[in-house]
């Protein structure tokens, strides 16, 4: 066996973030070759990366970062909020931006394929490497790659986070009062959740289809649906009407003022600015959102072996 100085298992320990016993075996099994035991914990944590890929991933961080006029967001997952605050993790998430923003991949597949940023490997690669050092599944979920205008909002430290792309003239999108106005837009899709930008929108097929119910809920009760066709119909389109205040952006109430809608407020700063503002679109991510999440029933299995 050969004698590893502990310098050593120090040295391993700091390149490869593994347990100093797990890098002690690795250089006593590559008989002090350091090259050869980063070779054996790597091949290790791939192992360990596999067997635990099964297991939910529903935690982890919404992150966005921005560079030369790309914008880009991410969601990585893992198991624990506990892992989601570590600061490896989230410095892995950043190099992933990084990544995200040079390359401009065209999905998560490609992402994974694709170097990280500042490292020889691929994404997939150390993102396999990650879970065997810091020990929980990890997961790339999704991201997205914002060109232009954008303002942005991360809230919670991770729990979500928002890109909403902005039409503009006279270069008012330089100014400090539009860096601000674009980030309460996004703490406004965060807060009151859209889903559709305007009115224009909606798909017409959604619309038709939402009005077929209208007309059947009216139908069904007693008490309306003998009223004169023109009076269902305005009783319809009133109906449509806070459907597009409650699900439109531009025709939400304006949370920081009551008596304003969002689309008065961008009028507002435009006006104030010399210039026009359009919202063009959004995209909002949540930590963990449409994943089922594992719910352990701690004192039924004590329960269980209590009984036997």
């Amino acid at each position: 066996m050969a004698n590893i100085p502990a310098k050593d298992v120090m040295a391993l320990r700091a390149k490869t973030g593994v347990g100093m016993m797990e890098c002690k075996k690795a250089l006593v099994e590559a008989d002090g070759n350091f090259d050869e035991a980063v070779k054996l914990l790597r091949e290790k944590g791939l192992q360990v990366a596999d067997k635990k890929a099964a297991r939910v991933a529903a935690e982890g961080v919404v992150d966005i970062a921005q560079a030369d006029g790309v914008t880009a967001m991410v969601e990585v997952n893992a198991e624990t909020d506990f892992v989601a605050n570590n600061a490896t993790f989230r410095e892995f998430v950043k190099q992933i931006l990084a990544t995200i923003i040079k390359n401009k991949p065209a999905d998560v597949a490609a992402l994974l394929a694709t170097k990280l940023d500042g490292s020889e490997h691929t994404v997939e690669e150390e993102v396999k490497d990650k879970i065997f050092t810091i020990g929980e599944n990890i997961s790339v979920r999704r991201f997205v790659i914002v060109e232009g205008v954008t303002g942005t909002y991360i809230h919670g430290g991770g729990s979500a986070g928002v890109v909403a792309k902005f039409e503009t003239t006279n270069g008012i999108e330089n100014k400090p009062e539009f860096v601000e106005y674009a980030k309460n837009i996004c703490m406004q899709i965060a807060a009151m959740n859209p889903t559709y930008v305007c009115k224009c929108c909606v798909p017409q097929s959604f619309l038709d289809s939402e009005k077929d119910i209208l007309m059947n809920q009216i139908q069904n009760d007693e008490k309306l649906k003998n009223k004169p066709a023109a009076v269902i119909e305005k009783m319809v389109t009133g109906r449509l009407e806070k459907f597009y205040d409650n699900n439109c952006l531009n025709e939400q109430q304006y949370v920081r003022e009551e008596d304003m809608k969002v689309k008065q407020y961008t009028e507002s700063v435009a006006k104030a600015l010399g210039g026009e503002i359009k919202i063009s679109d959004f995209v909002k991510y949540e930590r963990g959102e449409g994943i089922e999440k594992r719910e352990d029933d701690f004192a039924g299995e004590i329960e269980k072996l209590v009984k036997g």
